[in-house]
């Protein structure tokens, strides 16, 4: 009996250790232990970004704490909390809304725990470095394709996201590059919060609002294929819809000839080994720099046959 209840204390503690994602294979348990709070894992990006950070992490030795705040600021506060009485040697966030995680950030500065950010920034706290693909750029080449696309004439509109600063930089990006354009007016901006339901409403009050609208730019996938049901469902295919992300559903939608002309593709693999890679560096008492931006491309049916 003894035996049993000792091989079943054994298996718990198995069972417990395996929560600790990236597991290093060679490294032992004494590596560097680092919390992790991904905006979310249901979508295509954070697992590749997740996978990214895992790989890298196996190399270094390190231990990742991988947990995600499914876009709600407060169960990000949450984890961020538990990471600090659990004394990581260090932090990576996605954060659910920039501006609110600032508080969370200065908690963990407080606790003198390194803060890193991958793919949305903080606005507030003090952060070691951000990581992301460079968004300004990738809005830039979605006003681009679009401005082609359509003959450098008519009304566009974008499907945002400004609760988290990627979204407001791929805004902003695609704000800048029309302003080349005169014969282009930018004509409406309504927040699709980053989830299709929500974004596929807005694109249907944007479409209603506004009849002769030929663009749209959603910030990413999920804005780009709510927009793309709206102008399915209204017969709109004249629209020129330009998406962030190309998961896969959406490159189905470019390969088949849809509305969705377009996607800037990111590469999240390279910017969770980035962030390991900061964090090394930062371990080692090696300057880091204070941005880190990883390089995105337009594609389309042509370059993706």
């Amino acid at each position: 009996m003894r035996l049993n209840v000792y091989a079943l204390c054994l298996a718990l503690l198995v069972g417990a250790t395996s929560v600790l994602s990236g597991c290093n294979k060679g490294g032992g348990a004494g590596g560097k232990r680092i919390g992790v709070t991904l905006l979310t894992r249901e979508h295509v990006f954070y697992k590749d970004l997740e996978a990214g950070l895992k790989e890298a992490a196996d190399k270094a030795g390190y231990q990742l704490i991988v947990t995600s705040g499914d876009m709600d600021l407060a169960k990000q506060q949450s984890q961020i909390d538990n990471f600090i009485v659990q004394k990581v040697d260090a932090i990576i966030l996605c954060p659910a809304d920039s501006k609110g995680i600032a508080p969370a950030i200065e908690k963990a500065n407080a606790a003198n725990i390194p803060v890193f950010t991958a793919d949305i920034a903080a606005q507030g706290g003090q952060v070691v470095a951000h990581v992301a693909s460079d968004n300004l750029s990738g809005g830039r080449l979605a006003a681009e394709y679009i401005a082609k696309a359509i003959g450098g004439q008519g009304d566009v509109g974008i499907i945002g996201q400004q609760e988290v600063q990627s979204g407001l930089d791929r805004e902003t990006g695609f704000k800048e590059e029309m302003k080349k354009y005169p014969g282009i007016k930018v004509a409406a901006v309504l927040n699709g919060g980053g989830v299709r339901d929500k974004a596929l409403k807005a694109a249907e009050d944007m479409l209603q609002g506004n009849p002769n609208l030929k663009g749209i730019f959603g910030i990413n996938d999920d804005s780009a294929l709510g927009a793309l049901s709206a102008a399915e469902s209204g017969k709109r295919n004249d629209l020129v819809i330009v998406g962030y992300d190309a998961i896969p559903e959406a490159v189905k939608a470019i390969q088949r000839g849809s509305a969705l002309k377009a996607d800037v593709a990111q590469q999240p693999r390279d910017l969770g080994a980035k962030t390991i890679e900061a964090i090394s560096k930062h371990f080692a008492g090696q300057p880091v720099e204070k941005s880190i931006a990883v390089p995105v491309k337009i594609v389309d049916a042509s370059s993706l046959k």
